[in-house]
């Protein structure tokens, strides 16, 4: 059975929900969106910053840590941003590091939005 993790943010304008949790696993999908409900308009590392600690908040809410999460997708709109988003993902993640694809794409469904993550995590025992 699915449920959804709140971790906080405002309900979003889409048909979606920001975190799904069904038994052990954990799914959610998370960008540079502010308590507000809008897009962060700063840099691409700013950006990063506040979509980890997205990632973080999610799941903690969920009974886990950042160590929890098997696999990201990383979205992004310029190459030039992989470096940059390494060096803040190296903050917030430790190896062994998850499962990763970064993948660069045209656009990214809000204006000023640079980076978009989605994540798979495990809570439990193994």
């Amino acid at each position: 059975m699915k449920r959804e993790i709140d971790m906080g943010l405002p309900t979003p304008g889409q048909p979606f929900s920001w975190a799904i949790g069904s038994g052990d696993m954990l799914f959610t999908t998370h960008g540079p969106v502010t308590p507000e409900g809008g897009i962060l308009q700063d840099t691409t590392e700013a950006q990063a910053h506040l979509t980890f600690q997205h990632f973080r908040t999610t799941v903690e809410v969920a009974g886990g840590t950042m160590d929890n999460y098997l696999q990201l997708q990383i979205f992004l709109t310029d190459p030039a941003d992989v470096g940059p988003v390494d060096a803040v993902y190296r903050q917030y993640f430790r190896a062994p590091y998850p499962n990763r694809a970064t993948i660069i794409v045209a656009g990214l469904v809000a204006p000023g939005m640079k980076i978009e993550v989605t994540g798979i995590a495990r809570i439990g025992t193994d």
